[in-house]
């Protein structure tokens, strides 16, 4: 839950530098360009393995040294700049004319982005923002590589101890039990908008 709450602030933050115009913020839109490209380019265990095994190694006095919380930072990593990319289309799907009329009525455009452009861009990209949740939950079990035991790992403890694989089967349906209901909901949150759109046609 901390690592998605994080995501979500961090991810719409950069989404919204990689939308300011103007060549004077071509530096900061093309860091966030790199950022994107790197972490989504990268897999997401060999991120977990750098900063989980590599970051303790260095042995430097004022890092932490806890494999969860670096896990955990590699997830917020890998992740904003998936959900970044979704935030960005939702910001992007709002017609231009929404923030000019915005600007039109004495809003500035960091006014007209808090107040007009992204609240409607949130509530676009609510599903794929719950489908991007969805695989975080379950990329959570990439963390038992740095031996953190966490489900996974469990499962794998007490298979070797027990020569038992239903274990295993134990853990996937732990998986789906968690994630299932993220999908409902998801779906659900489609239709609702959808007879928004309908009702808002008729109108």
């Amino acid at each position: 839950m901390v690592v998605e709450a994080v995501v979500l602030v961090t991810a719409l933050l950069l989404a919204i530098l990689r939308s300011l115009p103007g060549p004077v913020f071509f530096p900061i839109r093309a860091l966030t360009v790199v950022y994107v490209d790197f972490f989504r380019g990268v897999p997401t265990i060999l991120v977990i393995l750098m900063l989980g095994q590599g970051i303790p190694a260095l042995q430097l006095s004022w890092l932490p040294t806890d494999q969860i919380f670096w896990a955990s930072v590699a997830l917020v990593l890998v992740y904003t700049a998936y959900v970044s990319e979704v935030y960005r289309a939702g910001i992007e799907s709002v017609h231009p004319s929404q923030e000019a009329a915005a600007r039109s009525l004495g809003l500035t455009r960091a006014q007209a982005l808090r107040h007009v452009v992204v609240p409607q861009a949130v509530r676009r990209v609510i599903p794929p923002l719950l489908n991007d949740f969805i695989g975080l939950q379950k990329d959570t079990a990439l963390v038992s590589v740095l031996g953190i035991v966490e489900v996974l790992r469990q499962t794998q403890i007490d298979q070797s101890a027990t020569f038992n694989g239903t274990y295993y089967l134990v853990a996937a349906t732990l998986f789906v039990a968690i994630t299932i209901p993220l999908a409902r909901f998801t779906d659900w949150l489609v239709a609702r908008d959808r007879r928004r759109q309908q009702a808002g046609r008729l109108a």
